[in-house]
């Protein structure tokens, strides 16, 4: 829970250091120099490192929400996750569905494996003889250069 604090409060600092465009409303707005700013967060975050000491059932309360909220965001995250999967598998099916319309990549003159029959695409096996295999095999002759 500590570091979610942490990681909030350093995250909001940083935003609130950007820099921004000059208007009227920011003219009016008190101006903090970043080393007060730095300094002033410094303080805060060693002040709530002391804040569990000070108020544990408000702790204990706040690690209880922040389980809850972090359940929470998984199962949002979840789902999200499962939107975005179930779009991208509709998406895949679509094309799919348009690749199979479009006519074969091929004649039809040569058998491609797995079509036809399946006797006829399915290669013999074990068709040497004794004989044939006895042989030694020779390769082909040097041609001279």
């Amino acid at each position: 829970m500590r570091f979610l604090l942490r990681i909030t409060f350093w995250l909001g600092l940083v935003l609130v250091l950007l820099p921004r465009d000059k208007t009227p409303e920011s003219e009016k707005l008190p101006q903090i120099g970043a080393a007060d700013a730095v300094q002033a967060a410094t303080a805060a975050v060693s002040d709530m490192s002391q804040f569990c000491k000070r108020q544990p059932a408000a702790c204990e309360v706040g690690g209880q929400a922040a389980t809850i909220i972090g359940q929470r965001a998984q199962d949002g995250a979840r789902k999200i996750y499962q939107i975005i999967n179930d779009k991208k598998e509709q998406i895949t099916d679509e094309k799919n569905e348009k690749t199979n319309k479009k006519a074969p990549d091929h004649t039809g003159s040569i058998t491609v494996a797995g079509e036809g029959d399946a006797a006829a695409t399915e290669a013999p096996r074990d068709t040497l003889t004794q004989d044939d295999l006895a042989l030694e095999w020779r390769g082909p002759e040097p041609t001279p250069n």
